[in-house]
Parts: C-alpha cells; sequence; structure tokens
C-alpha cells in the first residue's frame, strides 16, 4: 500500500483509487469542465492542492511489484493515454497558475517532470521536419547550388563543417550522458559503460526512437485537436504474435504515414543535391535510422513477427479487413472504412481555428509537386505559373477517372458484371497506353518518372488530409465516393509496401531465430519454439 499524504489519497499499485471527498471539496476538488480532462486526476488533485497552498509528501510501506506492460502494442497504448493527458496539463488553468507563482527553479522543476518531457519529443520531431522541408527548399529552388558554388569560389566550407559537426550530437551520446552519469554514481563507470553497450546490442535505441513518435504523434494532436480518452492496455501474456492489421491500425497515422513523409523527403534530397557523398551521409544517417524505425520496429518487436506461417495468415487477413464494407455497426477491428471513419473523428468536434492550422500544415504536401514539375523535360526550363495549374490537370482527370469506375461499380456490377469487368479493362488499357504515348512524346526519362511520381503521390495525400477537415460541408456530394476510393488505394498501398520487406525476411528462417533470440529469454524463446507443434495438435484434434 502506498499513502499520498496531503491528498489522502490511497493509491493501488502507484495509482490513486480512492479519494476523500470531503477533503477535496474544500480543495477545489477533481472534476473538470470536461468529462476528458481527467484523464491525469491524481495529477489535477495534486495540482489544486498545492494551489491551495497544500503540502504534499509520498510516503511508500511496502513496496510490491506492478504487472507492468511488457509488449510493444501495450506500452504504445500507454504512453499514448499519458501523452493525451500531459496535453490536457498543459491546456489547463492548473499548470498555467502554478508557473505564475513558482520561482525560477521550482518552475524548472515543474516543467521537467510534468509537461516538458513530452513538449520536448514534439520539438526534436517537428525540428527534424523543420531541418529536412529546408534542406527540400534549398535543393528545388536551386539555392543550395548557389550556395556551394560561391563558397567553392572563396573557399569556404564553414557551412558544411557546421553541419557535418553537429551530426555527431544527432547520435543521441549526449541525450544517453545523462543516464551514463547516473549509473556510473550507483554501479561505477565500467558497469555503467558495459551496461550502455548492451543496451544498444539489445536495440534499445529502436525502442526509445520509436517511442519518441508514439510521445510527439499524440501529445501534438490533443494539443491541436483535443480527443483525450482512456486506452485500455491489459495485462495480457505476450508471447503471441500480433497481426499486421492490428500494428497497422495502431501505428499507420502514428509512425507509418510520417516515415514514408521522411523517406520522400530524403530521396528527393537526394536525387537533387550539389554536395559532398560524405557530408550527405553524415547530415542524413539519423534521419534514415528514425524513418526505418517508425516502419520496422512493430514488426522487429513483435513475437513471431517473422515466422512464414504467421506471414501468410496476416497478409490473408489484411485484405479480408481492406475489404470487408464498413458502416453502422461494424467495428473498425472488422473492417478499413470503420477504422478510417474512427480514425479521424476527432476531426468532426475539433473548432475551427484548429481546422485552419491543420490545413496550413497539410499545405506542406503541395511543396513537392509545385517544386518537382519544373525540374521535368516537359517544362524545358519553363518558370511560368502556368506549368504547376497544368499539373493540377493530371489529379482532375485521375478523380474524374475514379469517379467514372465507381458510378460504373454501382450500376453495372450486379447485373452486368461481364460488361464492368470489361469497362474496367478499357480504362485500364487506356491509362496505360496515354502514360507511355505521353512518355514517348516528352522523352521523359526513368527520371523523369521517378520525379513525376514523387510530385503527386504527396499532393493526393495532402488533398485527403484537407477534405478530411471539410468532411462534414462535402460529405453528401457526388465527390466524397471517389475521395474514400482514393484513400483505400493510398492505405492499401502503403500497407502492401510495409509488407513486402517483412515477407523477404519472414521467407528467411534464419532471421525469425535470430529475431526470437536477441528479443526473448530462454524460457520465452522455448515456448515460441513449441507453440507452432502445440496449435498443429490442436487443430488436429
Amino acid at each position: 500500500n502506498h499513502l499520498f499524504h496531503g491528498c489522502r489519497v490511497r493509491f493501488h499499485y502507484g495509482h490513486p483509487d480512492i479519494f476523500d471527498r470531503m477533503f477535496h471539496l474544500t480543495r477545489g476538488g477533481i472534476s473538470k469542465a470536461s468529462k476528458t480532462i481527467n484523464l491525469s486526476e491524481d495529477v489535477f488533485a495534486g495540482y489544486n492542492s498545492i494551489l491551495r497552498r497544500g503540502h504534499i509528501t509520498y510516503n511508500e510501506y511496502i513496496q510490491v511489484g506492478k504487472g507492468r506492460d511488457v509488449g510493444l502494442n501495450q506500452i504504445s497504448k500507454f504512453e499514448a493515454k499519458v501523452a493525451n493527458g500531459n496535453s490536457e496539463q498543459t491546456l489547463s488553468r492548473d499548470i498555467y497558475r502554478l508557473a505564475r507563482r513558482f520561482d525560477f527553479f521550482r518552475m524548472l522543476s515543474c516543467y521537467f517532470t510534468t509537461v516538458g518531457f513530452y513538449f520536448n519529443s514534439l520539438i526534436s520531431v517537428v525540428g527534424v521536419y523543420v531541418f529536412l522541408y529546408g534542406q527540400l527548399y534549398l535543393v528545388l529552388s536551386g539555392l543550395q547550388s548557389a550556395l556551394l558554388i560561391k563558397a567553392h569560389h572563396q573557399n569556404m566550407k564553414s557551412l558544411e563543417t557546421a553541419l557535418a559537426s553537429q551530426s555527431f550530437l544527432q547520435l543521441g551520446l549526449l541525450t544517453g550522458l545523462p543516464m551514463v552519469m547516473e549509473l556510473g554514481l550507483e554501479k561505477g563507470f565500467r558497469a555503467a559503460l558495459s551496461d550502455f553497450i548492451l543496451m544498444q546490442l539489445q536495440v534499445a535505441s529502436v525502442f526509445f526512437t520509436f517511442s519518441l513518435g508514439t510521445k510527439a504523434h499524440y501529445y501534438g494532436r490533443t494539443i491541436l485537436h483535443g480527443g483525450a480518452k482512456y486506452r485500455p492496455t491489459g495485462r495480457k501474456f505476450v508471447v503471441f504474435h500480433a497481426s499486421f492489421t492490428e500494428n497497422y491500425q495502431l501505428y499507420s497515422r502514428s509512425h507509418f504515414v510520417k516515415a514514408f513523409e521522411l523517406i520522400f523527403l530524403l530521396i528527393i534530397y537526394h536525387l537533387f543535391r550539389k554536395s559532398d557523398g560524405k557530408f550527405h551521409v553524415m547530415v542524413t544517417y539519423s534521419t534514415w535510422f528514425m524513418a526505418m524505425t517508425w516502419l520496422f520496429a512493430p514488426f522487429l518487436f513483435n513475437p513471431a513477427g517473422f515466422a512464414w506461417h504467421k506471414i501468410v495468415d496476416d497478409w490473408s487477413d489484411w485484405n479480408r479487413w481492406m475489404m470487408n464494407q464498413g458502416g453502422i455497426g461494424v467495428q473498425p477491428e472488422k473492417s478499413w472504412e470503420s477504422w478510417w471513419n474512427a480514425e479521424n473523428a476527432h476531426l468532426r468536434y475539433s473548432v475551427l481555428s484548429s481546422r485552419i492550422i491543420e490545413v496550413l500544415l497539410c499545405l506542406r504536401f503541395f511543396v513537392y509537386q509545385y517544386g518537382l514539375v519544373y525540374h521535368l523535360k516537359i517544362s524545358h526550363d519553363n518558370k511560368n505559373f502556368l506549368v504547376y495549374l497544368l499539373s493540377w490537370v493530371v489529379i482532375i482527370s485521375i478523380v474524374g477517372l475514379v469517379k467514372l469506375v465507381n458510378c460504373a461499380s454501382r450500376q453495372l456490377s450486379s447485373k452486368h458484371q461481364l460488361i464492368f469487368r470489361f469497362i474496367k479493362l478499357l480504362t485500364f488499357l487506356a491509362v496505360v497506353t496515354s502514360f507511355i504515348l505521353l512518355s514517348c512524346l516528352c522523352k521523359l526519362s526513368i527520371m523523369d518518372l521517378i520525379v513525376c511520381c514523387l510530385a503527386f503521390i504527396p499532393t493526393g495525400w495532402g488533398l485527403l488530409l484537407i477534405v478530411q477537415v471539410l468532411r462534414p460541408k462535402i460529405e453528401y456530394y457526388a465527390i466524397w465516393e471517389p475521395i474514400q476510393v482514393i484513400a483505400h488505394a493510398y492505405d492499401y498501398g502503403m500497407g502492401t509496401l510495409l509488407f513486402f520487406p517483412i515477407a523477404v525476411l519472414a521467407w528467411m528462417p534464419i532471421i525469425s531465430a535470430i529475431q526470437t533470440r536477441v528479443l526473448f529469454n530462454r524460457a520465452f524463446s522455448r515456448q515460441l519454439q513449441i507453440q507452432p507443434f502445440i496449435i498443429g495438435k490442436t487443430k488436429r484434434r
């Protein structure tokens, strides 16, 4: 048992279960104007007590072991819940009033022990995006080339030296230094160094980089739109495999989409850069590590994540989830359509200012198209704004074509299925023929075709994000059906791209064995190795 003196709260495994109602009525209570702000009710009780000149001490009488989250999905749900709670604290009056009444050093302590850690996580991720979009502007505008030429003529290498030297900070050595110092004081510096090396061998850096993305996403989204909620994590045994569909539902918007965006930025920066190769690697290697971690950490930490029989079942389950019809009463775990609606439900209740900010943030995806269309040979170095406007004809044509196929599907697929399939074949052949003819007439190279894909794919995603904000205004018009079809195609494409390297690694049995041995001790490894035989016997019976 634990007792939180000053708040008169009985703790159960470190969390308050029972509050003294009469005492807290005189201390501001713990209920707020929002039904979701009490996601961190213990923190707000402490805030109220301190603001009324209370004094809180924490006395621990008996220390007991707690059933903690040990699976990645459980940990991510818990971190999402805590990040939501910290964002609600950031928006509350309580933390504002505390900060106004603290002296400077107490204010720093309050910042570090409450919302500061999550705010720093958000700033760290935003800093990566600001840096890469700045580099994107430099390479697409030609400013980087001009700066490097001028620096070469004047024999100045200060810019590259500064950027290359800061890459050592991206290793995370400075952020890991306080931990090493603390372990050194407790165990000795030799033990601290060996523990640090062992953590890297156990891919701890991959886990913490992935957790950084979880904290930043849920903290930033709740700051902007609200929608904090309790997320049950459970205490189940985690030697069992989480399906690809479950991982995609949980991490698609928080990690996978952001990782693909980082990869797009890095590829474009690599294609159009003018700097030295060694300088380029030193500047971007940490971002590549972050992007790959956000993409594949859920499968690396997933038991039997690279077992071939599990991969086959995951692919069937993924296709079934993507193709199932959604609607009223259909849970997000059963259909992509229901999950897509639930994932974007927070935008329905967002205030106008937050929607405007969301639209402004989505405008970054149009930078790709605006910059890249002027690098195609078809533009002939023409910088006229009309070239950019003509590129929108392609996007409008794609939306119209999707609308045409969708109408044909609704009217012909049930009674005239052969005619419908013939129309789909003709449409596909017409698109492919037009694309080939355009490539031949304009003499587009493979590089130009890659640039076209890199230009228009982010634009489509940006449009999807914007129409989600505007959904209450356009949901009942004819344009909404092709938008939903395009959104389905984007998610199916992202899932397929993500699934392919996992399937390739699962095809090699040694990868699954290495993963099991690295992540689990002998008891868990043995359980994972005999589990397929137990399942096989059960099926035969």
